[in-house]
């Protein structure tokens, strides 16, 4: 297991009175697999919002690795995480206590979002002629990776496991490797798809609406009360309207600051029929499993 590496907000950066300190800190994990300073510029403005309207203080808990975040709901050491929706999925299997706060909305302004298959303008070819073909994803965990794609070209007559599939990292990477030539198809989100629309990047098939990325609450240690002040805090800016929210936000990381809806469980079955429909080789996860609060 890799080593996480630890944050904390500054009093002064959250505008306190130097020495005072508030009763309850709030251990956050933020979304694996981004460098520390992407996490710190992406996150500290919104939990620096959050600190002042709640009156608590946060704890950044950097980690690289999911499994890292799965055992620490396990043991109570982490209170918030964002994660994407699989991995949403994959740790309130196995930590039922583990319950979505908010859903972040998408640029489009809903808190849900497709994923594509994009191929480059020049060089497209029908879905089933792509066994033993370069093919660019982004991680195992990424829900527009493996399960998402390999949904998509199953539909198109093609195995994602009988194509020479391989992990790029971001869904820039992705979209800029079919771009260069380095794959024949890829799969990304579909607003990075549209991104890229400019440099030839085709989308040649695109996913049913799924749940959007959301901060998730450890209920064996945050209270109801707690969570409903984090959810109220979160969903009542509305950027999109208020000018002043959106100056607030405006600091915030690009998937953050567009607002936020509250969800439940429920609405992530999409990704749990996904699921029971793919198997992701590399996606072996331990089984952590603990009884709910």
């Amino acid at each position: 297991m890799l080593n996480a590496r630890l944050f904390r907000i500054p009093l002064l950066v959250c505008g306190l009175l130097p020495g005072l300190a508030f009763a309850e800190t709030l251990r956050f994990a933020p979304l694996p697999m981004q460098e520390p300073e992407t996490v710190m510029r992406e996150t500290q403005p919104m939990l620096e919002y959050l600190s002042q309207e709640l009156e608590v203080d946060f704890e950044i808990r950097y980690a690289t690795d999911y499994d890292d975040i799965l055992e620490r709901f396990r043991n109570g050491t982490v209170d918030l995480a964002y994660l994407g929706p699989l991995p949403y999925v994959l740790l309130r299997d196995r930590c039922p206590s583990a319950t979505p706060v908010v859903a972040f909305r998408e640029p489009g302004g809903e808190a849900r979002y497709t994923c594509s298959v994009v191929m480059f303008a020049d060089k497209l070819r029908p879905l089933d002629d792509l066994t033993d073909q370069p093919v660019a994803l982004t991680q195992p965990l990424s829900t527009c990776g493996y399960l998402a794609t390999a949904r998509l070209l199953r539909d198109g007559g093609t195995r994602l496991a009988a194509t020479d599939y391989r992990y790029f990292g971001h869904h820039d990477d992705v979209a800029l490797a079919v771009v260069r030539g380095e794959a024949v198809a890829g799969g990304v989100k579909t607003h990075i798809a549209r991104k890229y629309a400019h440099l030839g990047l085709d989308t040649v098939a695109e996913s049913e609406p799924l749940p959007g990325f959301a901060l998730v609450a450890n209920r064996q240690t945050v209270s109801d009360a707690r969570l409903q002040e984090l959810r109220q805090a979160l969903v009542h800016l509305r950027p999109e309207e208020s000018e002043e929210d959106a100056a607030r936000m405006a600091e915030w990381g690009e998937s953050l600051r567009h607002g936020a809806q509250a969800v439940d469980d429920e609405d992530y079955a999409p990704i749990r029929r996904l699921r029971g429909e793919v198997t992701i080789p590399e996606l072996v996860i331990p089984d952590l499993t603990v009884p709910a609060p």
